[in-house]
């Protein structure tokens, strides 16, 4: 079982927005494949979704309505895309914690 200052960050909320965690030493178990997978959809959802900004931005002037449900889910996007990063990066370091 792994420590406390462990637990992966998982890439979705619980009931009220909270963090989800889990608590494993498998990384090739089901609910981490299951994470890893999310996660990778999440950060080609972003890649998508900022191609699309940068059209609907740079081209002729865009609706009002368009420019706020861009922004919308562009907020959607880097919330994901954070917690992506804040898990992975809790990931490396731990790595490098366990490799010294």
């Amino acid at each position: 079982m792994t420590a406390h200052d462990e637990l992966r960050l998982l890439p979705w909320t619980g009931p009220g927005g909270n963090p989800c965690y889990l608590s494993t030493d498998d990384r090739d178990g089901f609910m981490s494949r299951l994470a890893d997978n999310i996660e990778a959809v999440q950060l080609g959802t972003a890649a998508e979704l900022l191609k699309h900004a940068a059209e609907t931005l740079g081209g002729e002037l865009a609706a009002p309505e368009e420019v706020r449900l861009l922004a919308k889910e562009l907020t959607g996007a880097l919330r994901d895309v954070l917690r992506v990063a804040t898990s992975r990066g809790h990931l490396l370091a731990v790595g490098e914690i366990h490799s010294v």
